[in-house]
């Protein structure tokens, strides 16, 4: 057995086998994934880098792999990542403070701690500053990539539920809306108007389909009620620019610039 192949002490052993040759053997029972989002690993130690980088990408992730905490930053700044593997203990770092910059310039960044701090005051810190979950040294590959499923399933429920088109933010479950951080009050059929356009932000909707999304799709009156809430979500919109968020395409029915 060579020196590659051997189980890195801080990589426990996948439920039902005790010592698994490499990372792919770990996460052979899985389906490929059919999205390729980006997972950023930031771990010093080769043997464990190297490991996560082949199961991740064996399970059809895009993994990069950052050895330093200033180069988890500068990669981060890059390209943002869909899920962080942090490390707590880095040679230039404090893990925890690469975690704090993390999520300060990008209050969305989903951080996964992998430690060997079990003890119960490390974590809270380490979840204060903003992780949202942690995996303790040794670990076994087959909850760690069970465990990035779930907080991606997370995020991708968050964002069917929370949209943004520009400066435009918006919370379908909580029916709030903000324009460059202002919350605009809504009346109940400007919401849902506004969510339908912010759906297909840059691209026509036409007047059937909001007459039908919105109001209702067996609805036999006047689509002058379309006209009077577009009109007044300009007025909620617009304020003092000079072209209307949303443009009337003549004939076919409107679109929600994003600029």
């Amino acid at each position: 057995m060579g020196l590659r192949d051997r189980p890195h002490p801080l990589l426990g052993p996948v439920s039902g086998e005790t010592r698994p040759r490499s990372a792919e053997r770990a996460i052979g029972s899985y389906p490929a994934r059919v999205a390729s989002e980006s997972i950023l690993i930031v771990e010093d130690d080769e043997r464990i880098g190297s490991s996560l980088v082949r199961a991740l990408r064996g399970s059809g992730y895009v993994p990069r792999w950052a050895s330093t905490g200033a180069a988890a930053l500068d990669a981060a700044r890059e390209e943002p990542a869909a899920l962080v593997l942090l490390d707590l203990g880095l040679p230039d770092m404090d893990g925890l403070e690469v975690c704090r910059q993390l999520v300060r310039a990008e209050p969305s960044t989903v951080v996964v701690m992998l430690t060997a701090r079990d003890e119960e005051l490390d974590v809270v810190v380490g979840l204060d500053a903003g992780a949202v979950d942690y995996v303790t040294k040794p670990f076994k590959l087959a909850e760690l990539l069970a465990r990035i499923r779930a907080q991606l399933r997370r995020v991708e429920a968050s964002a069917g539920e929370r949209s943004v088109a520009g400066p435009i933010r918006l919370d379908r479950p909580a029916r709030r809306v903000w324009l460059d951080e202002v919350e605009l009050p809504l009346r109940a059929k400007e919401f849902d108007l506004l969510a339908r356009l912010v759906a297909d932000a840059g691209h026509v909707v036409t007047r059937e389909d909001l007459m039908a999304d919105v109001w209702d799709q067996h609805w036999e009156g006047s689509t002058k009620t379309l006209d009077f809430h577009v009109a007044m979500l300009r007025r909620r919109l617009d304020g003092d620019t000079p072209r209307s968020r949303i443009t009337t395409v003549r004939g076919v029915g409107y679109r929600l610039e994003v600029p």
